[in-house]
Parts: C-alpha cells; sequence; structure tokens
C-alpha cells in the first residue's frame, strides 16, 4: 500500500467513524434525551405541516420543471448558456437572501402587492403554507430543471435522428423517448427536493410560524430556544431523524436510470418546435426566467439602498462567517478527498465507506445541533461552542457533494495514473503533489467552491448556540429583519450573497487554473 492512495485507505476508517458518530451518535443523543416523551397534538401538526408543504414543493417544483427544461432542450436562443448557469444560482444562493427577494417580490409591500392594490384587489399574504412552499419552488425549481435537462442531454441523439428520419409526430416521440426519462429522472428527482424541503429551517423561520405553519425543524429551534423543554426537542429531533433516513432511503429505491444505451456522443439537435408548441416552450422559459430574476434583480437593488444603513456590527458578522466557511470547507474537502480515493482504489471496506459518505443526508443541522446541545449542556455554555459546532456540522452537512463531485475523478485518476505512479516510484507528498492534486484540480476547487458558499449562507445550528455578540451573517441578517429593519437587512443580504459567490469563484477558479 504506497502513495497516497494508501495513506486514504489508513485515514478512510478514521473519518467514516467520525462520520458515524456524529450522525448515528446524535441520533443515539436525541432518543435517550427523549425519554418517554410522547408528542402533543402541536407536535403532530408540526409534523404533518412539514410532510405536506415538502410535498407540494416537490411536486410543484418538478411539474414546472418539465416545460422549461424541455424548452431549453429542444431551443437555442441568444443567452441560453447564460440562462442554463443561472439554474444553479440558487442551489448557492443563501436561503435568507432568497426569502428576502421574494418578500421585495410578493411581500405585502412588494411589487405583486402594490400591482394588486392599483387594481383594486386584496392584499395577498406570502406568511404561511403558501408563501413556505413558493419559497421552496423557487429554491428548487432550477435543480429540478437541471436533472431534467441532463436527461434529455443524455439520451443519445441517434434516437432522435432515427424518429425523425421515420418522421414520428410529436406525441410518439414523446411516448417512446421523453417519457421513459422522465419515469427514470423525475422519481429520482422528487425524492431529492422532498429531502430538501424536509430539512429547511431558514424559510419555515421566516415565511412560517404560528400553530398552523409550523414545521418539525422550526418546533425543534422553539422547544430549546424559547420554552427550554430539551425533552420535547429530543423528541422532535429524533421524528426528523426518522423523515430524513426515510427520504435518504426512498431515494435509493427509486434511483433508476432509461435503458437507451449507449450513443457516439454527438451533441443533439432537437428540430425546433413549430406552431404552439414553440409558443408553449417560450412561454415557459421566459416565465421561469422571469420567476427567477425578479427577486434576485430585487436582492440587489434594495441592497444597493441599504448599504448606507448597514450597522456597526456588520464587519464582525462578514469575519465570524468567512472563518466559519473557510475552516468548514477545509473539513469537508479533505475528509470528501480521503474517502474517493479509498473508494475508488477499492480498499478494504470500500462500499462501507461509500454509504458512510452519504449518511450526512439524513440529518438536518438542527438534528444534528440538538444532539451536540445535549451533549455539551452540562460541560459548556452554548456561546462558547458556537462556532466551532457550526464550522463541525456545515462540514458534515457539505461532505455529500463534495465526495460525489470527487469520486468520478477519483476513479479515473486510479485507473490512469496508479500503475504509472507505482512504476516512477512516487509516493507520499511526492505523489499528492504531482500526480493527486493536479489531476483532480477542478472537483476539488469545485466542490470547495460549493461547500463555503452553503457553509456562508447557512442559517441552522448557529440559532440554536450564538449568543448576542456572537452571530454570523446569516443570522445577522434574520436579526435585522425581526427588528423591521428591512433596508439594513437587505444591504446585509447584498454583503452576503457578494461574499458567497465571491468564495465560490475564488476556490473554483483556483481549481481551473490549477488544473493541467
Amino acid at each position: 500500500m504506497r502513495g497516497v492512495a494508501g495513506v486514504a485507505s489508513v485515514a478512510a476508517p478514521a473519518v467514516a467513524l467520525c462520520v458515524v458518530l456524529l450522525t448515528l451518535g446524535t441520533a443515539l443523543v436525541v432518543g435517550a434525551g427523549a425519554g418517554r416523551f410522547w408528542p402533543q397534538p402541536a407536535d403532530w401538526a408540526a409534523l404533518r405541516f412539514t410532510l405536506v408543504q415538502a410535498a407540494l414543493s416537490s411536486a410543484l417544483s418538478c411539474l414546472l420543471a418539465v416545460p422549461v427544461a424541455r424548452g431549453l432542450a429542444r431551443r437555442r436562443f441568444a443567452g441560453r448558456g447564460a440562462l442554463i448557469s443561472l439554474m444553479g444560482a440558487p442551489f448557492l444562493l443563501p436561503v435568507i437572501v432568497a426569502v428576502l427577494g421574494l418578500l421585495a417580490v410578493f411581500g405585502r409591500g412588494g411589487v405583486v402587492n402594490d400591482a394588486l392594490a392599483l387594481l383594486g384587489l386584496p392584499r395577498l399574504s406570502i406568511y404561511g403554507m403558501h408563501g413556505v412552499v413558493l419559497a421552496h419552488v423557487f429554491l428548487n425549481l432550477p435543480l429540478a430543471t437541471r436533472m431534467l435537462l441532463m436527461g434529455w442531454q443524455a439520451i443519445p441523439a441517434e434516437r432522435f435522428r432515427l424518429a425523425a428520419s421515420l418522421g414520428m409526430p410529436a406525441p410518439a416521440l414523446f411516448r417512446h423517448l421523453e417519457w421513459p426519462m422522465l419515469r427514470a429522472v423525475l422519481p429520482g428527482a422528487a425524492v431529492v427536493i422532498f429531502a430538501i424541503c424536509l430539512a429547511s429551517f431558514a424559510v419555515a423561520l421566516t415565511l412560517g410560524g404560528g400553530p398552523g405553519a409550523t414545521t418539525v425543524e422550526l418546533a425543534i429551534y422553539q422547544a430549546l430556544r424559547f420554552d427550554y423543554d430539551p425533552a420535547r426537542a429530543a423528541a422532535l429531533a429524533l421524528i426528523q431523524f426518522a423523515l430524513g433516513a426515510g427520504a435518504v432511503a426512498l431515494g435509493w429505491a427509486v434511483l433508476a436510470a432509461p435503458a437507451f444505451g449507449a450513443g457516439l456522443g454527438r451533441r443533439i439537435d432537437l428540430l425546433p418546435p413549430k406552431g404552439w408548441r414553440r409558443v408553449v416552450d417560450g412561454l415557459a422559459i421566459s416565465l421561469a426566467a422571469g420567476f427567477l430574476l425578479l427577486p434576485l434583480g430585487a436582492v440587489v437593488l434594495r441592497g444597493l439602498g441599504g448599504l448606507g444603513d448597514l450597522p456597526a456590527g456588520l464587519g464582525m458578522a462578514v469575519m465570524r462567517s468567512v472563518g466559519v466557511a473557510l475552516a468548514s470547507t477545509a473539513v469537508t474537502m479533505a475528509a470528501a478527498l480521503v474517502l474517493a480515493l479509498a473508494v475508488a482504489r477499492r480498499a478494504k471496506g470500500a462500499r462501507a465507506f461509500d454509504a458512510v459518505a452519504v449518511l450526512p443526508l439524513a440529518v438536518s443541522g438542527l438534528v444534528l445541533g440538538t444532539g451536540l446541545f445535549l451533549t455539551l449542556r452540562p460541560w459548556v455554555r452554548a456561546e462558547d461552542v458556537a462556532l466551532p459546532v457550526t464550522v463541525m456540522v456545515n462540514a458534515l452537512l457539505s461532505l455529500p457533494y463534495a465526495y460525489r463531485l470527487l469520486l468520478p475523478e477519483a476513479r479515473v485518476l486510479h485507473a490512469d495514473y496508479d500503475r504509472l505512479a507505482a512504476s516512477l516510484g512516487l509516493s507520499g507528498v511526492a505523489r499528492l503533489r504531482w500526480v493527486t492534486l493536479p489531476r483532480l484540480a477542478r472537483p476539488l476547487g469545485f466542490g470547495a467552491g460549493v461547500a463555503a458558499a452553503l457553509s456562508m449562507g447557512d442559517l441552522g445550528v448557529i440559532t440554536l448556540f450564538a449568543g448576542e455578540s456572537g452571530a454570523t451573517l446569516p443570522l445577522y441578517v434574520h436579526r435585522l429583519m425581526g427588528a423591521y429593519r428591512m433596508e439594513a437587512a437587505a444591504g446585509a443580504a447584498l454583503v452576503l450573497v457578494a461574499a458567497s459567490f465571491a468564495l465560490f469563484a475564488l476556490f473554483d477558479g483556483m481549481g481551473r487554473r490549477a488544473a493541467p
């Protein structure tokens, strides 16, 4: 066992053990903390609301994504590439910023309600079930669109050419080519979005609340921060863990791939639609682009206006957030690299390492935070460990994304360079410097950028631990919103967006420049 791969196979069990302790160990702690507590009617109501909003959000995101992805797959127009790239922005956009943008458009003083007032119609309220679902669709419609677009692009171009040569009409084309792809891709996309919405905390915190619009995660937060009822919080955290684990298991069960066979890798040039289908495609793309661009534009415009009203403590909040993001990114990428190399070279226990790497998908930041809160409270004050705990939780939650980005390239690295490196006697630091890091530079940079942006915008476990003087930037924005200082909140949100995307661009650019 030599070189970096050998080191990875030694370090991988330690990394896997840490991940298991933080995930399953947290579940055991919250289970022990729950004792014989039985959920109250309000807790069952929170469970019902969580499941209903996640199901509605997932269904709407996927159904609306079908015409958008289909239009993008068969239309070529100026700005198409930029629009597809924009589809990735909401995934990196801090949730609290997305909520601010939606409030600027759909809130009581937003563009939509102002237009309704001019028409003499009653104003709409964005708070409650419909507001939570609206925010989740805004955040997850682009993800569903990208997943379905990749499904369309995965259909071999030769199948479409054959259909065109046979004069196959549009309904038959849909039945024989597009529907089998949708039947394979849609369930997986729906389960992924369902799991994301189950663990969504910031949306429920800002747009939910009240007896009829409380998720399980929000109930956990209320039980710890306001009622100080650890037993109830632990019981709710156990329910949330069961929901997350069930969603992950369901995802594995429905995972499938369309059996179209291999193609020649040619670009798909679908015949552009004519008549009413062309209008439908244009309308779907335009509405989706407007739905995404209006809130983002509102954040920028309101943020520019609020830059002159920024509070004095903003600088420290920015420094705390950047420090947390950099530390959690370093931990995430080190753990992901170790596990990816061990699995790529099929080290002993590789299948277990692969399962452990995606295990954090079953837990949420609030569940992890509750377990750590119950574990640490007899020994230290929550405020004293707020930032280290946030680093640990953010690193764990980002691990599955970074690992999945690294694994395919790590397998190619092992297949193409393992024997060559061994024949040249490259091992240890030399192999890491000259082979491993250069060949994995692109996924390492992109994964680090994603992890840093996600950590920078996280509003989860920090809400349980931070005191008045230890807020990160997302929590700082939330507190400004709670104090009805919306202009200052918009300015701080613009700073948060700029910092998040700057970190992403920095790491992604470093990876592309370092790649051979």
